[in-house]
């Protein structure tokens, strides 16, 4: 008795006021899932059950559902801490670098690989903190070694920039090719 007691203390003196909001949004979220799967998976007739190409998905999606209950069952039953508000807002700030990652994937087309990744590194770095030459001049090297790899090593395709067009022939072939 006196070791769960401990293991109870344990745990409350760990657990984050943001427990709540987490269960509940991975909850909503499972069952977002859950009532969709029809339309996005298939039951084929005369297949086998572990066959069955929708079997494997339903399964994991109801234990996410019934485990995703679970845990907002015991989020709402234990104690309230405060400070809810504060660390659901720090896990919102992440979103920044999503939006920063989605304004890379449009400006990419527009500018073209080679530059919107110099740009983009250097914003970031910026961003982060790190403002001086060395770190600006670090992160423009990482950017070229970056595409570098990339476009001539890996020969990924990426989209050419629209910038490109205005570049003298010889030099936007170039450019369109490797860069």
């Amino acid at each position: 008795m006196n070791r769960i007691k401990n293991l109870q203390d344990l745990f409350k003196r760990y657990r984050r006021p943001g427990d709540m909001v987490f269960a509940l949004t991975f909850f909503l979220f499972s069952l977002f899932l859950l009532v969709n799967i029809p339309d996005q998976v298939v039951w084929v007739k005369r297949t086998k059950l572990f066959a069955q190409p929708a079997f494997w998905p339903t399964i994991a999606i109801v234990l996410m559902v019934t485990f995703s209950l679970f845990h907002l069952i015991g989020s709402l039953v234990s104690e309230r801490i405060p400070g809810r508000l504060q660390e659901v807002l720090y896990w919102l700030r992440s979103i920044e670098f999503a939006l920063w990652f989605m304004a890379y994937v449009a400006v990419v087309p527009l500018l073209g690989y080679l530059l919107s990744t110099i740009l983009f590194c250097g914003l970031l770095s910026f961003r982060m903190g790190y403002r001086s030459f060395r770190w600006m001049a670090a992160s423009t090297l990482f950017a070229v070694a970056v595409v570098i790899l990339f476009k001539a090593f890996l020969q990924v395709k990426l989209p050419a920039g629209l910038i490109y067009e205005g570049l003298p022939d010889g030099i936007r072939s170039f450019m369109m090719t490797y860069l």
